[in-house]
């Protein structure tokens, strides 16, 4: 199957489903469901979110004050279950997009389409090509890569790389960017241009993982505009009418009476706690639990999830439009395990040698003033957030999951601590969990409304939201430190 777009005669096979954004094969019968949710999310019930933005004024001053677009859109409403959050969300967004920086504004809308191409985000780009033009930016250039300037297009194989597999990105990627002539790129630019991509990257993990419904848009006549994606529908898993993914029923998620789930997971909690006061685990047994981790992280999402289609088979499957690969080289080009069997050489990224604390931050503040301030309050913010509860529990210390979601998720990267104990993620993310998070995490476009149901049914959507914060930073910190330590190297 051609990759890069289809033919007008494989387009014709397809259809659009006017939920999910993406594209259905007509032969296999599919019946597609309206919206589950008129609501700014398909996950979330509506009222829950609307009940969160009716009368918040600080959600109010948050978007006139730092919103691009000037309105209140999906993405926010979902996130202001987090007030907290949103505001150095919003503000550190609303810098790199509009405040004086290296890259012109247009570049920098361009650059956000790119980022979210890479995982067929059609929500983002829709957002960012509007953002584009009103920015002053040239309408030729959404024709696609090849109509833009080199320099743009050099961005290609960063922006591949930071997506799906940033530990291969060396100071030799960035040399070629730095020292090409005339379509050279400054450092300064570079850094810029890196903190969007990893931003996009990210945010289109939060898009999917959140089930971010599409802008109302009053000028088309159903009041969504589409872009079609993939043919991996959200609502027909939702409504059970695909035959072929009835693999993705609750057994296969090892579903246990949701009541003693959270009951089980709160006496884990404490337990651990207890544990780590009465003795420390020796660095040889730290190494030992990260390596066994990392290793099984390797049969998370084939083995559990899409067994009824290997991962190579679903890759065969999968139609990208030309709406979206315009944006892209190399679309076939996705994630994969950083411990893949016979590449045991990629050498482990230590996190003590390159923390964003001691080196990116500064690194970046250098090259690309405040934004490192900025960041550096969003990654604090949310890995500190709590409300001390869980469900229907109050004053429950949660700092022991949020750490193994942050760290997880680093994990997948590569990235390991050497002063935390990687037995605490096996004994607190239950086996969907780690299917959801991977997925959210690596392949975000594939997410489905039964993944973000299958765990924590007893907690509530706003402590489902915060996962998804959590994993959304993760998952940018990590893309930034690998492209900031390659800089390092170059500089060095």
């Amino acid at each position: 199957m051609n990759r890069g777009g289809s033919s007008p005669s494989a387009a014709a096979n397809y259809m659009l489903c006017t939920n999910c954004r993406k594209v259905l094969r007509k032969d296999k019968r599919i019946r597609v469901s309206q919206p589950l949710t008129r609501g700014p999310s398909a996950f979330i019930p509506e009222k829950e979110v609307v009940q969160a933005n009716t009368g918040d004024e600080r959600t109010n001053f948050l978007v006139e004050e730092y919103s691009t677009s000037g309105r209140l859109d999906n993405i926010t409403q979902v996130m202001s279950l987090h007030t907290q959050y949103l505001e150095s969300f919003l503000r550190s967004q609303f810098y790199m997009l509009r405040m004086d920086g290296p890259l012109p504004l247009p570049h920098r809308h361009y650059i956000a389409i790119m980022a979210a191409a890479r995982h067929q985000c059609s929500y983002l780009i829709n957002m960012h090509v509007d953002e584009f033009i009103k920015t002053g930016g040239i309408a030729e250039w959404l024709n696609g890569l090849e109509y833009v300037p080199q320099r743009l297009k050099n961005l290609n194989e960063i922006n591949k790389l930071l997506a799906h597999r940033p530990w291969l990105i060396t100071k030799e990627h960035i040399q070629k960017l730095v020292k090409t002539g005339e379509n050279n790129w400054s450092l300064p630019e570079l850094v810029h241009a890196v903190v969007l991509l990893a931003h996009y990257h990210a945010l289109a993990s939060f898009v999917f993982g959140s089930g971010i419904n599409p802008e109302r848009d009053p000028e088309i006549s159903n009041g969504f505009r589409l872009i079609s994606v993939n043919n991996f529908c959200v609502c027909d898993l939702a409504n059970d009418n695909n035959i072929e993914n009835a693999s993705l029923t609750g057994n296969n998620f090892g579903i246990v009476d949701s009541l003693s789930e959270l009951e089980a997971l709160m006496e884990r909690m404490k337990r651990l706690q207890e544990e780590r006061e009465d003795e420390e685990a020796s660095q040889e047994e730290m190494t030992t639990r990260f390596e066994k981790e990392k290793k099984d992280s390797l049969f998370v999402v084939s083995g559990d999830t899409f067994h009824s289609f290997p991962h190579s088979d679903f890759e065969d499957d999968m139609i990208i439009t030309s709406d979206v690969s315009r944006y892209i080289e190399d679309p076939g080009f996705g994630y994969e395990d950083f411990a893949r069997r016979g590449e045991e050489h990629l050498p482990t990224f230590r996190a003590q040698d390159y923390t964003w604390e001691n080196h990116g931050f500064s690194l970046v503040n250098r090259l690309y003033s405040d934004i490192g301030h900025l960041l550096d309050e969003k990654f604090r913010m949310v890995y500190s957030l709590t409300y001390n509860t869980m469900a229907t529990h109050e004053d429950v210390d949660t700092t022991t999951l949020r750490r193994a979601l942050f760290n997880y998720v680093h994990c997948m990267f590569g990235i390991r601590y050497d002063d935390y104990d990687y037995g605490e993620v096996n004994q607190l993310l239950e086996r969907s969990l780690k299917v959801y998070i991977k997925t959210v995490t690596c392949y975000p476009e594939r997410t489905t409304k039964r993944m973000y149901d299958s765990y924590w049914r007893q907690f509530k959507h706003s402590e489902k939201v915060h996962v998804n914060l959590l994993l959304m930073e993760a998952r940018m910190q990590a893309e930034l430190l690998y492209a900031l330590r390659a800089i390092t190297r170059h500089l060095t």
